[in-house]
């Protein structure tokens, strides 16, 4: 199985034995193209208005895996909130202070990022976590909720597949894939210490020659207790 090849850890990128790309090697190829090829779904628009509805003036928000800015930090700064965007990718960290300057952005991996119990109003997961493997994404999903406020909220979405370290293409970029079954992704966000408020699933494609249809799911959770170990 490629899953047993060993990682190791370089900086705030992962590299592995066989040369498979990282997550910052592969947002780096695609840049400005990420955003033109996933600007029209709705779902994620809807996503963002519903936790806007949650959200007090001026909260802090985390957005992890920023990329290019849009529609996240944007439509969170856009709305007075206080927004730090965290992405591996430096070509996304650039493009985001360029595109967004009323948020802030650090190339950084959030598995490195020390982040500080109760410290944000909200936290953003929007597609971020797909190239983990399971137990890293249970671990940062604990960290996320552990830096929320009791009562703040959290943001997720991503592919829901049962699928562990699968080899695959995305918009032309050779990828290898971690993620859980919908019900994988709701006992995940519930096991870490959230509340699921609700979810939505879609199918969509992203607008780009290389993309094919795609399941999205999207979870909304509040941190009511303290969160898991």
């Amino acid at each position: 199985m490629p899953g047993t090849r060993r990682r190791r850890r370089k900086g705030s990128t992962m590299t592995t034995d066989d040369h498979r790309p990282t997550a910052a090697a592969v947002f780096d190829a695609l840049g400005a193209a990420y955003e033109q090829a996933f600007a029209g779904s709705e779902a994620h628009r809807r996503s963002l208005r519903r936790l806007l509805g949650r959200l007090a003036p001026g909260s802090r928000v985390l957005d992890v895996g920023s990329g290019t800015g849009r529609p996240t930090a944007e439509t969170l700064a856009a709305a007075g909130h206080e927004v730090l965007g965290i992405d591996v990718s430096p070509v996304m960290v650039e493009l985001a202070a360029r595109q967004v300057p009323g948020a802030v952005f650090r190339r950084a991996d959030i598995r490195d990022v020390a982040l500080e119990e109760g410290s944000f109003d909200a936290v953003c997961v929007y597609f971020s976590l797909l190239q983990m493997n399971r137990s890293d994404q249970a671990a940062v999903v604990r960290r996320l909720v552990r830096a929320l406020r009791p009562g703040g909220h959290l943001a997720l979405a991503t592919v829901p597949l049962d699928a562990e370290d699968a080899e695959g293409v995305f918009m032309g970029q050779p990828v290898r894939v971690t993620s859980f079954s919908p019900d994988g992704v709701t006992a995940l966000v519930r096991e870490a210490g959230l509340e699921v408020l609700e979810q939505e699933e879609v199918l969509f494609t992203p607008d780009h020659p290389d993309a094919a249809p795609e399941p999205h799911l999207f979870v909304h959770g509040r941190r009511a207790t303290a969160p898991a170990g």
